[in-house]
Parts: C-alpha cells; structure tokens; sequence
C-alpha cells in the first residue's frame, strides 16, 4: 500500500527541543513547524514515559503510585490532541529509532506510532498493577496455548478513545492510519479459534475491570505461514519478529528455572527432590491488554526459554564442533519456536510435552510468587485459592495439575491432603472438544523420562481416584463398576493394584455362588509408592484402608487367581500405558465447562458421563462470546455508525443487549438502504484484497458466501467444494440464459489453514484452489461464479472478510464442533449463516429466529445410528452425489490424482473410509438447502430483514456476558476499577 511522500526536508532538517533537565532533537518537516501544528508550545509539550511494571510490592516511585492521587497524576497528565501526538511519534522516530535517521517511511513511522501508543498504555499498565498489588483481591489466570490477538494497533486506539486523535496526527505526519495499520504483521501466537477465543477473553476481562492476567508461550515462527502453489498448500516459518515487536516488553529480572529429565531423590529433609536432567530459563515477555474505554490494562505473560551463556561450549566451538557447542542453547530456545510442532516423531512429541510442561511450571511459579509477595511476612496457603483461579483453556496446560502439588508438598512443605484441597480448589477446566484425537493422551513411559516427579504425582491421583471409585459405586454391580473404572481411570493400559485384582476376584467368586456369605468391603488398600515426604503426611493422613474381610473358614486363594474375565486388570502389552489428560483435569480441578449448550450436554451424556454422574455439581455451560469492540465497532466501522444512529447510543458496544433495539427497525427503508450500502463499501474492500492476494477479480454485484475456518474433514469444506462443483455441473449443461434465470452471481470465498502433516486436509485445500483455477477461467460462467482461496487466512484478513460476508457456511457434522466463535463473528455483523444443528449454531439460530437461519443436515442424536447404518451397509447414496465425486475424477479440474480423497466417502468401513463426516449424507438435503438461499438472495428486501435480525440477535454471543458467567460460576472474582 502506497504512503503519501513526505516533504524532503523531513529527512534533513531537525531541530533541538528542551526536556526538563536534558536536550532531545525532533524532526520538524517543512510545513509542519510548530506553528502549523499548533503553536510551539503545544508542539514542544514537555511528557514523561512510563515503562515500568511494578513486580514486587516494595518498589515504589517518588509519588505513590498506587494512591488514588498518583493514580489520577499519572492517568491525567497528558493531553490528547493531535498535535501532541504528532510530537510523540516523531519523538520515537527519532530517539527510540528501530531504522536509519532520515526519511520517515512507512514502517518507521508504525513503528514510532506503536511506541507512541505504548507511552499511553504504559501508565495504565502500570497504574493497574501496582493498583492490584495493593489491594489483594482474587485474580484469574487463563492459560492457553495459543493467544491469536490479530493486529494491536488499532484495537489499542480505539480501546483508547484516540483513533481520530491518531488518524489526523499522521496526516500532518503524510501518513494515513490505515496504510500504517497495514505495517503490523499479525501476531503468530495462535491458529484457531481456542486462540481467538482467549484474545476475546482478554479483551472483555479488561474492558469489565476484571482482576487477570493471561500466560501463553512466544512463538518465533508461530504455525506456519501458508502458501498456495500449483501443488496445493505449502508452510513457511511466521516472519512477525523479524523486525521486532514493539508492542512487548521483556522482563528480565522475571524468570524462572525449568527442569526436564532428572531423577527424583528423597532428601535428609525427609521431601522428595527432583534433581539432574536438562534446566533451562522461562523468560517474561509481557504485552499489555487495554479495555475499552476504562483505565484498566491487564497483561498477557508470554514466556521465551533460553539458557545461560556459561552453556555455550566454548571449548568444543574453537575444536570445530560447532552444533555441540551451541546444543544447550538449540534445545532450550526450539521449546518456543513453533506453535504445534509435529508430533510424527518421537523428538516431535518430546517437544510438545515441554511446551506444555514450561507455559505451566513458568506461569504456576510466577503465580505463587505473586501470591507469596502480596502476602507479606504472612503468607497463609489455606488462603490461596482465595486469591487465585486458574484457568486451563483445553487440555494443554493439565500439568498444572501435578505440578502445584509438586511446588506445594515437595518446595513449600504441604501435606498431600492439603495439596490436593489447595489445588482442587484452586484449578478449573474448559473442554473444547468431544474428537477423541483431540482429548489429550500422553505416552506413559515418554511422560515418565521427561517429567520423573509428576508421574509419580499422577499414579497416587490415580490410586486415590480408584479408591474413590469402588467406594462411590460399590461391588454388587461388578460389570457396572468395570465400565466405571475403565471410562474415568487416569491410567490406561496400566496394571491395576493388587488390591483391587484381588477385590474383582473374591467379588467374583461370591457372585458365582461359591459362597453364600455377603462379602463386606470396608475399605480398599492401595500399595503405592510415597509420593511424598514422610514428614509431609502423604500417606499417615490419608484414610486408612484394610483388607477385604474373608467369609468365615474361606481358605486363602492362590496369589494368581485372577480370570481370564479379569484381564482387563492388567495391562496388554500390545498396546501404548498412557495418561489421560482430559479425565486428570476432570478429577483435579473444581469445575468443568464446555463451551456451548449442546456441547456441554455432549459432555455430560458422553465424553465425561462416569464423572458426571459422580461428581454432577462440577459440569457447567459457558457458551463462547467474541469481542464486540474488535468484531464489529473496529473492523466494521460503517455498520457500526448506522447501529449507533438508529438505537440512539454507542453503549451497545460494551452492553450488546442494546442490539434488540434494532428488531423494531427491521422494516424501515431507510435503515435497509443505508445497511445494504454498508455491506457494499465493506465488500469492495474484499475485491481488492482477493485481487491483492489471489490475482483473482471479482464482482461486487454477486453474493459473497464464505466458509474460512480450520480446515478440517469435520468441519467439511469439502461438503461446501462438492456443492459448488455441482453447481458448476448444472450450470455448464445449461444455456447462456438458463445459467442466469436459474442461479445468482456467488463469489465462494474459502480460508485457513491445514495442518501440516493433515494430509487429507491438505487434499481438500488443493481440490478447492484447482476448482477455481478452472472456474474463474471459464468464459461461458463470467461472474456467475467465482471460487477464491485466500491465501494465510488469519485476524486481519477476517476483518476484512466478516464485515462484507452476506452468507457464512459453519457446516459441520452435527454433534463435532465444541462451539464456534466465526458464526457468532458474521452474525454480529450481518451474515446470515447455513448450517447444521451444531455448537454454537443452535442458540445464535434460537436467537436471531429459525427462518434467519438456513438450517440442513442430520442432528446430533442420529450420527451414531448414521454410522451404524452405513457399516451394515444399508446407506444408499444420493444420484446427484455419485455424479459429483464422478466429475471430480473425470480430470475436470486438473491432473491431480483425488482418488484417495474420493475415496473417502465411499465403503463401508475402514480407516479413513465409510464417510465417516457424513458428506454424502447430508449431501442433497445441502442442496436443498442452497436454493433456499438462491430464493431468498433474490428478494432484497427480505435479505436485508434477516441481516439486520441476525446482528439484532447476536448480542447474547458478547464475550463480555461469558466472562460474567465464568467471574461469577467458576473464578468467583469482582470487578476492580481503577480509582
């Protein structure tokens, strides 16, 4: 994007400008003295910086930050205006320069603009850290793997008020604040939506005055960077870094030891001591999170992992071993290269595993630190889960688990029993899935090397959950206990105590009438190894067990009487020991959550239905919201204006229940001409970015209809390329003048990424990029269809996307998608949506009304019958679906070989086979469904209804009224404005 030149003088010319007590030079471009931006006074206005995080409660400034009147001081001492700004940037420039002195060219001037706009942040930062040291209330901590917070600079101004204060600054600069904007590369520290979810959090977390803090780990390449060739998708490293990012801070006095490997030792103080092994440094790396309109500015803690210098082997660099000199230095730092790394490989999973292990040991150490100094001389663990909640988004983070108990009992001296309450009390999980791929299980053995402590930590969480288990449900059913101890064990494939084998096999005996006597079972003893500390009470203060008592005159059995019934109480060693992470974060945490009402009942009467039944007070629903700041007031700010005019307030930007306003305006004329001239300048900003990114021209005219999410073969674009295939089948058979009385101009827009190694993923990318390569060629079909792949989808290029979308395809297979946060993102602003009864889907289509929503597809309770009947082989597929998938392979799109993807779909049964997504299932009721949408595009009027009744609709999917429920349901915390 092209800049406005600036006047050559900018690059020569300078002159000196007084500081209180020290001398600054500033550039002064011809025509933009001090006169003309405002008088020399105000040009040369006199500011302080304030780049300081307080850490420890004892660090004090001159003037008390913390007071109510430090706080005003420095929350106030600035003044806004355009000017003032032009002064600061150009400061920057100058004297806190990333580039060469001279011409201020698009980038220097970014990136002088985020340190301007980090000045600002930086005071409220600062003012609400130190507010929070003083006061000691509960806060929240959300670990996540992933942060995908999209471009900060414009969020960061509009959070602050200033956007129109920026924009004409940079103007006198010759600068405009959109090219700028386009500067910042998006952060790489996510993929999806667990991601985008999290920044969603953050935001409204802030922008409520929460009390939190998010910890995440900084990702040098991020997942890929994605390409699209004549071959399909291809990956390069993420290039965000390169240039630095002003928008973090680096911590050095805030670090933390992490250890892998090792051995654990018990010590003359009688604790367990996990010592040896590979020890590396989690580095802080913080960024600041500004709510909307409030002094509150929360921080996102990112760590970086490095080792010492002393680790760099000199001596064997200057023998000429250079990759062994530099080999503690590689390990340490390839922990935060890439988001996701392969796990194929052995060394792939060892990689995740530390990842996991670091953002958790890194966060839980500096957490407890925090706790420690805001205790003072009196620190009271009785009360840490008062003063803390934590937050595991998914099963990444799980060793936080275990690894609280290890800081407690084995470096803080607690007792198990008291552990285990602290961490119990203190830790929370949210589940985003019901794919069992997805529900995290780690290699027992693998585990064992690398984290020694924490499987032993594991094993007596595991013992003691078996224990629980047989006393909860008892004896007398024994195949119902069986099933129990199989779905909720934390172990699998592991041998069982003796214990229990000889339980199972008395109870069986009784129960085969070799006894008439009632077996009494007053409790159960588990052989363990101590966890921990003799001293600690690991073992003295739990409860004591016996023997199970013998009938009287009953003989002793023979030690190996167990049943060829009971060999599922031994391990087989045909398959993997693993641990099961998910049903961990169930049994160590006090709360359960998924993330949409259909997928939390998923939860209950499926994925975690032994444990619900247990323990149903744990489970609850917290349906996803997205940020209405960033996803419709920043990145639609034509529909936004429009919004503000016809409810009569902008407060439906923190307080989204002000959208149902728009219900009684849905009829108005003059609100459909000014909504539809809206989504149309939001459209032409399409055209050019798929021009820019793709060659591809397309008509502003057609509907623009977009499915850009993970790419998945549950999420199903391969259902959405099939339909558009046939589409173009139908409309090649056709006349000239049939083709256009028979179909409305579509421009079919895809985007995301595949993971690298998703092989079949990366299949339907290259399916769908050839479809278009042949169609948008195609004289006879014009601008009747178009078929776009943009390439490396992500935040910015969604906030262009969004707000111009008419029709969003979110088609999953009923019952596999968690949630969704995209389809709240395009009803919010205007979309209507097609899909199947699934995630999210089903409340935003209550919300905004059934004939809003184009609705197909077989529902959630019917797939496993679905299933069942094609394995039997009684599944007879649609005619029009044998003559698509005939089509693909006749050549038509290309060389590409599609039999492996093709073949998919068809079978009975098989790995990768019998349709297992339900493509063909769903397939003609699909159909069906897109000329419901053909019908209703053609009558403006009703289209432009059910647009504004979808944004009306929306404004239960704030993530603001999801972070009310987590604050009140889950973390238990109040809101804490600044003074």
């Amino acid at each position: 994007m092209a800049s406005t030149a600036l006047p050559p003088a900018l690059a020569t010319r300078s002159i000196p400008f007084s500081f209180p007590g020290h001398r600054r030079l500033i550039y002064s471009p011809a025509g933009f003295g001090p006169k003309s931006i405002g008088g020399s006074n105000r040009f040369f206005h006199p500011f302080r910086l304030h780049y300081r995080l307080l850490r420890v409660a004892s660090e004090r400034q001159i003037k008390d930050p913390v007071s109510e009147e430090g706080c005003q001081d420095a929350l106030s001492s600035t003044v806004y205006d355009a000017s003032t700004i032009a002064s600061n940037i150009l400061y920057h420039a100058e004297l806190t320069p990333s580039f060469s002195a001279g011409h201020l060219h698009l980038p220097k001037a970014y990136f002088a603009t985020a340190e301007s706009v980090r000045d600002e942040l930086m005071k409220n930062w600062n003012a609400t850290s130190s507010y929070y040291e003083k006061i000691n209330m509960k806060q929240a901590y959300y670990l996540s793997m992933e942060f995908l917070q999209g471009r900060a600079l414009l969020n960061a101004i509009g959070n602050l008020d200033l956007t129109g204060q920026y924009a004409e600054a940079l103007k006198k600069l010759g600068h405009k604040l959109e090219n700028l904007a386009g500067q910042e590369p998006d952060a790489a520290l996510g993929n999806g939506g667990l991601g985008r979810l999290a920044s969603c959090f953050l935001d409204s977390l802030a922008t409520l005055n929460y009390p939190a803090w998010g910890y995440g780990l900084r990702y040098k390449y991020g997942l890929f960077q994605q390409t699209i060739t004549k071959d399909g998708q291809e990956e390069v490293a993420e290039s965000w870094l390169e240039l630095g990012n002003p928008w973090e801070v680096v911590r050095h006095d805030v670090s933390y030891p992490v250890r892998f490997y090792g051995k654990v030792v018990l010590g003359s103080d009688g604790r367990k001591h996990w010592i040896g092994g590979e020890n590396i440094k989690a580095i802080a790396y913080d960024v600041p999170i500004p709510g909307f309109k409030t002094k509150t500015t929360l921080n996102l803690r990112l760590w970086s992992t490095k080792v010492p210098a002393k680790d760099f082997d000199l001596e064997a660099f200057n023998a000429g071993k250079h990759n062994q000199a530099n080999e503690a230095h590689a390990n340490a730092e390839k922990i935060c290269y890439v988001l996701y790394p392969g796990d194929e490989s052995a060394e792939g999973k060892i990689l995740r595993l530390k990842q996991q292990y670091t953002l958790c040991s890194a966060s839980l150490q500096d957490i407890i630190a925090s706790f420690e100094r805001r205790s003072g001389n009196s620190v009271n663990w009785k009360e840490f889960p008062s003063k803390i909640a934590v937050q595991m988004n998914d099963t990444h983070p799980t060793l936080c688990i275990p690894e609280l108990m290890r800081i407690l009992i084995d470096l803080k001296g607690l007792s198990w029993k008291e552990a285990w309450s602290i961490t119990q009390s203190t830790v929370a999980y949210t589940n985003h899935t019901v794919l069992p791929e997805a529900l995290e299980k780690w290699n027992l053995e693998l585990l064992q090397k690398l984290l020694p402590r924490h499987v032993e930590i594991i094993e007596e969480i595991d013992h003691e959950l078996i224990n629980n288990i047989i006393s909860e449900f008892g004896i007398q059913d024994l195949s119902m206990l069986e099933q129990k101890l199989k779905d909720m064990r934390i172990l699998d494939n592991v041998d069982f105590p003796d214990s229990v084998v000889e339980l199972f096999n008395k109870a069986k005996t009784i129960s085969e009438g070799k006894s008439e006597k009632k077996l009494l079972v007053k409790s159960l003893e588990l052989t363990t190894t101590d966890v921990a500390s003799e001293n600690s009470g690991t073992m003295d203060e739990a409860e004591e067990v016996s023997d199970v008592a013998k009938p009287e005159g009953q003989l002793e059995e023979d030690e190996d009487s167990t049943s060829a019934d009971l060999s599922w109480l031994k391990s087989s060693p045909k398959l993997q020991k693993v641990v099961r992470m998910a049903n961990l974060c169930v049994v160590g945490g006090h709360a359960v959550n998924g993330v949409a009402e259909i997928h939390s009942e998923i939860v209950k009467k499926d994925v975690f239905n032994s444990f619900y039944r247990l323990w149903p007070e744990k489970f609850q629903n917290k349906t996803n919201g997205v940020t209405p700041r960033r996803w419709i007031r920043f990145c639609n700010p034509e529909l936004s204006k429009i919004i503000t005019k016809w409810i009569g307030t902008e407060d439906w930007v923190v307080k989204t229940e002000h959208l149902e306003e728009l219900k009684k305006h849905a009829d108005n004329e003059d609100l459909h001409m000014e909504w539809r001239a809206a989504k149309t300048s939001n459209k032409m900003k399409v055209v050019s970015l798929v021009r820019e990114k793709t060659g591809y021209i397309i008509s502003p005219d057609a509907m623009f209809d977009i499915q850009v999410k993970r790419i998945h073969e549950y999420k199903r674009q391969l259902l959405n390329i099939l339909g558009i295939i046939y589409r173009y089948k139908k409309m090649k058979e056709m006349s000239a003048q049939e083709r256009i009385s028979s179909f409305i101009p579509r421009v079919c827009i895809f985007g995301g990424k595949a993971f690298a190694t998703y092989v079949q993923a990366k299949r339907i990318v290259k399916l769908i990029t050839d479809v278009g390569a042949t169609i948008n060629h195609d004289p006879d079909i014009g601008d009747l269809l178009k078929v776009v792949f943009v390439p490396d989808y992500n935040v910015s290029i969604a906030e262009i996307l969004i707000p111009a979308s008419e029709l969003s395809q979110h088609i999953s297979t009923a019952g596999m998608e968690a949630s969704g946060t995209s389809n709240m993102k395009f009803a919010m602003n205007g979309c209507i949506l097609i899909g199947t009864l699934d995630g999210a889907n089903v409340e935003i289509r209550q919300e905004v009304g059934d004939e809003n929503f184009f609705l197909f597809g077989a529902q959630a309770h019917e797939i496993a019958d679905l299933r069942k009947e094609r394995a039997e082989g009684k599944f007879v597929p649609d005619p029009r679906f044998e003559e698509v998938k005939k089509y693909v392979r006749s050549g038509a799109f290309g060389p590409y070989n599609y039999e492996e993807l093709m073949r998919s779909l068809e079978g009975n049964e098989g790995y990768g086979r019998a349709d297992y997504f339900l493509v063909g299932k769903d397939f003609p009721d699909y159909l069906k469904c897109q000329d419901k949408v053909d019908e209703a595009y053609r009558d403006p009027k009703r289209w432009t209804k059910m647009s504004i009744l979808n944004t009306a609709g929306s404004h239960k999917f704030s993530s603001d009224r999801t972070i009310h429920e987590y604050a009140r349901d889950i973390w238990s915390i109040q809101p804490v404005p600044l003074p």
